[in-house]
């Protein structure tokens, strides 16, 4: 991430901004300056369903300056049961739209950049390359492994998520830390994977999860606390037991590893569970 604080930058913030942020000013280790790292901050969310909504929501709440938004579906009434940025008179709508509409509304200070189609390998990195932090909301291998990929080439950072029936896990990537591919090099076949449109999904642990997907894209641009990395979080809501797996870089990764057999992005033939018959 390009350093994002200057000496000039130091007394940009209005009266207004000192006062709609006080609480992360005042924060220890955080203050003014943290602040002002989210203000000059670029972060793009790869969905704004489940998981994409409720850290679109925080990360405009926060302050971060811009967000990119990469979604090409369009509201659907099973989406309300978890995808909190949308309301029922968005049904039918983009929802790069709707979210658009609504984040000014929480926070004029957000700029929202909309990019109203699906990441694909044809425009993963040029998307990836004008933001400072990823966060994959997805719902489907394919896209998981373009983001960690791209963010890969790219010497970006990212938060990777996914929830299913009543689980969820996490991980973050930074520059130099195992990648997801350390853990997973190869995606599942497609007939061992669990969709949500098949299996469904507790709608509250799409909030619980992207709220810590917003928390460490926070902590990584003010530059606090410790973050994921090296790390798979899961959780269990039937019996809220969480538990960490932690690895390190693998040398023999096909993509971050010694020797590196994956040079070029390549997109998985898997389709997102939102495009399934309702």
């Amino acid at each position: 991430m390009k350093e994002l604080l200057s000496s000039e930058m130091a007394n940009s913030m209005t009266r207004e901004q000192m006062h709609r942020y006080n609480r992360h000013i005042i924060l220890d280790g955080f203050g003014r300056e943290g602040q002002e790292r989210l203000l000059q901050s670029r972060v793009l969310l790869v969905g704004v369903g489940g998981l994409g909504s409720p850290a679109a929501l925080y990360l405009a709440a926060a302050g971060v300056g811009t967000l990119g938004i990469v979604d090409g579906d369009n509201v659907g009434l099973t989406n309300l049961q978890r995808q909190v940025l949308h309301t029922t008179p968005d049904i039918g709508r983009p929802k790069v739209d709707s979210a658009a509409e609504y984040i000014p509304r929480l926070n004029p200070d957000v700029k929202v950049e909309k990019h109203a189609f699906f990441l694909s390998e044809d425009n993963a990195m040029q998307l990836v390359e004008g933001y400072d932090f990823i966060i994959d909301g997805s719902d489907n291998f394919s896209t998981k492994y373009l983001v960690n990929d791209a963010c890969v080439m790219l010497g970006k950072a990212c938060s990777i998520g996914g929830i299913s029936r009543y689980s969820g896990q996490l991980m973050t990537h930074v520059p130099s830390s195992a990648c997801y591919r350390c853990l997973f090099p190869e995606p599942p076949a497609m007939n061992d994977v669990e969709t949500c449109a098949r299996v469904g999904v507790l709608g509250s642990i799409a909030g619980m999860l992207g709220t810590m997907q917003a928390t460490e894209c926070i902590k990584y641009l003010a530059k606090v606390g410790t973050l994921l990395t090296d790390t798979l979080l899961t959780f269990d809501a039937l019996t809220m037991e969480w538990n960490r797996l932690h690895f390190p870089q693998n040398e023999d990764c096909p993509l971050c590893g010694k020797k590196p057999t994956i040079t070029e992005l390549k997109e998985y033939a898997f389709q997102p569970c939102s495009k399934k018959k309702e």
